[in-house]
């Protein structure tokens, strides 16, 4: 038996959550006792597969079907992959992607389906943790199957490391052609897309402590001077200072740079939500009480008016 995760890409690029599942993947794998496989379909499989062998991956299935993701394409290729390795445990990205082709695969496979799970435990039988209403609540889910299929939440497990010795295998599908019934044929980008947080190492990010929307210049100023991108929590966004595509949260993106620097943000669960798989969180706020010390590695009670001003002198000196 086997656990067997799903990769995924978009325009040409390995997405983090690729990694993260396959952590998810690994200690599901040793708390059951059976090996780890997974799967990468369309695009350069074999530079794919490369970054996915990772410690603890046993096999690597390329599928060589298509450049980007299609629905109609990835239920036939899953489909026909997990009847061939029959894996105990399937698992997805809880994406836009893994959303809109997990459910059709779990149906045609009768699995039951797990979504958005942000913690999984074995022994003997899955129990599967979801968060509910914004996050205030957390639920356990025992799986009555030997054989579910589970989405697993981006940031909730750290990208998988280390260099493996995976078996790197190539599976043909046989494609129904007449049920693709759509095709990528190109992309653009939405306005105000002039930044994708997701993706920078460092963030410093601004709540609504900041109190006027002219605060924001010595936002920017500290940004420049440690090299890093600006982001904000809902309120900033909802005021219009900035641009939605830099929110951080539930109703924005989750990000795991290398620090997060959270200014004036007392720490909503919703914010809370998609920053919490940082590496290194640093908070500076004047309520010691605030929820964003609960999470900090490193925290700052004090006047943000006067720290950070402090911090552009210290960084551009």
């Amino acid at each position: 038996m086997t656990v067997l995760t799903v990769a995924e890409h978009r325009r040409g690029e390995l997405r983090d959550a690729s990694l993260e599942a396959l952590t998810a993947g690994r200690e599901l794998a040793e708390a059951a006792g059976v090996e780890l496989h997974t799967a990468v379909i369309g695009g350069d499989v074999e530079a794919f597969a490369d970054r996915l062998n990772r410690e603890g991956v046993e096999t690597i299935h390329t599928v060589d079907e298509g450049e980007e993701f299609n629905h109609d394409v990835y239920v036939q290729a899953v489909t026909q992959l997990v009847n061939a390795v029959s894996p105990q445990f399937l698992l997805v990205p809880n994406t836009v992607n893994g959303l809109d082709y997990a459910p059709a695969v779990a149906s045609r496979l009768d699995r039951p389906l797990v979504t958005d799970a942000v913690d999984l435990e074995y022994d003997g039988e899955l129990t599967a943790t979801r968060e509910l209403y914004g996050s205030k609540v957390e639920t356990t889910i025992d799986v009555h199957s030997e054989t579910p299929a589970v989405t697993v939440r981006p940031a909730e497990w750290p990208a998988a490391e280390g260099t493996g010795d995976a078996a790197v295998e190539a599976f043909d599908v046989e494609i129904d052609e007449s049920a693709v019934r759509s095709t990528v044929t190109g992309f653009e980008e939405v306005s105000g897309g002039d930044v994708d947080i997701s993706d920078a190492d460092v963030l410093v990010s601004v709540g609504r402590g900041i109190e006027e929307e002219e605060n924001l210049d010595m936002i920017h100023d500290l940004a420049e001077a440690l090299d890093a991108t600006v982001s904000a929590s809902r309120p900033i966004i909802d005021s219009g200072w900035l641009e939605k595509n830099r929110q951080v949260g539930q109703s924005g993106k989750v990000v795991t740079p290398d620090v997060y620097i959270a200014i004036g943000i007392s720490g909503a669960v919703q914010h809370v939500a998609g920053m919490k798989g940082s590496d290194t969180i640093v908070a500076i706020n004047s309520d010691p009480n605030a929820p964003i010390f609960d999470i900090a590695d490193y925290g700052i009670v004090d006047d943000l008016f006067e720290v950070v001003p402090a911090l552009i002198e210290e960084f551009e000196g």
